[in-house]
C-alpha cells in the first residue's frame, strides 16, 4: 500500500496517518530502508512516542544511521508532495556539520595576495583533515526471522515479547505480523536490523530457541546486506 499522508507532518493527523502505515512495517517502503526513508525522516519533528508509537520507533531506527549510510540507501528519492504532504512538512535545513559538500573552500575576494592564499590553503587544508576524519561506513544487515511455536496453544504474545527481550548492541527490532501455517498454527515473522560486527545472526537464532517453552524452532526468510 502506497503512502499518501494528504496532511502536514506537524499535526496529529498526518501523524496519525504515518503511524497507521507503519503500525506494520519497518520501512516506508519494502522491507529495507530506502531514499523514502530519508524524505519523511527530515520532515517530521519532534513525536509523542506514547500517541505515535510506530513513528516514534521508526524514526528511532532511521536516525541510528548516519549521513552516509542514508545515502547509500535504495531507491530514487522523491519529493515530498509524492507522499501527500502539504504545508508545513517541508524538511529542515541539516546541520552545519552534515553539509560538507557545501564547504566553502574559496574566499569571495577577488583580489589575490599572498594573506589570501595562505588563508585559502588553510581552509582546504582543514577541509582535508576532516574528510579524512570521517567514520567508516558501518556494515548492517536486514533479516527477516520466521519464529515457529509449538502447536496452536502456544501463547503467540508472550513469545513475541520473549524474542524482543533480546537486546544488544548492534541489534535493532522492527516490525512483526503473525502468519498462518496449518491446522490453526500461526509464525511469528519479525524483521530485525543488525551490526554485522557485532551481531550473529547464528547467535541471534540460537538465543530465541532458548525460549523452548514457545518456539520449536527459527527460519531465516530473508537476509539482506544494507
Amino acid at each position: 500500500m502506497s503512502l499518501k499522508i494528504g496532511g502536514d507532518l506537524k499535526s496529529d493527523a498526518g501523524l496519525k496517518k504515518l503511524n497507521d502505515h507503519l503500525e506494520s512495517r519497518s520501512y516506508i517502503e519494502g522491507y529495507t530502508a530506502s531514499q523514502s526513508d530519508v524524505v519523511l525522516i527530515d520532515a517530521v519533528g519532534s513525536v509523542d512516542s506514547k500517541k505515535f508509537p510506530h513513528v516514534s520507533r521508526w524514526q528511532t531506527h532511521i536516525k541510528s544511521f548516519n549521513t552516509n549510510e542514508r545515502k547509500a540507501f535504495t531507491g530514487v528519492k522523491k519529493s515530498l508532495a509524492d507522499f501527500g504532504v502539504t504545508a508545513g512538512g517541508a524538511a529542515s535545513k541539516p546541520a552545519a556539520e552534515d553539509n560538507d559538500d557545501d564547504f566553502e573552500l574559496f574566499g569571495s575576494d577577488d583580489e589575490v595576495d599572498e594573506e589570501a592564499e595562505k588563508a585559502k590553503a588553510a581552509r582546504v587544508a582543514a577541509y582535508n583533515e576532516k574528510k579524512s576524519k570521517k567514520a567508516a561506513l558501518i556494515a548492517k544487515s536486514n533479516v527477516i526471522l520466521d519464529v515457529k511455536p509449538w502447536d496452536d496453544e502456544t501463547d503467540m504474545k508472550k513469545l513475541e515479547e520473549c524474542v524482543r527481550t533480546i537486546q544488544t548492541e548492534g541489534l535493532v527490532w522492527g516490525a512483526s505480523k503473525l502468519v498462518p501455517l496449518a491446522y490453526g498454527i500461526h509464525k511469528l515473522t519479525i524483521v530485525c536490523v543488525v551490526e554485522d560486527d557485532k551481531v550473529s545472526i547464528d547467535w541471534l537464532t540460537e538465543e530465541i530457541e532458548k525460549f523452548e517453552d514457545y518456539v520449536q524452532s527459527v527460519d531465516i526468510a530473508a537476509f539482506q546486506k544494507i
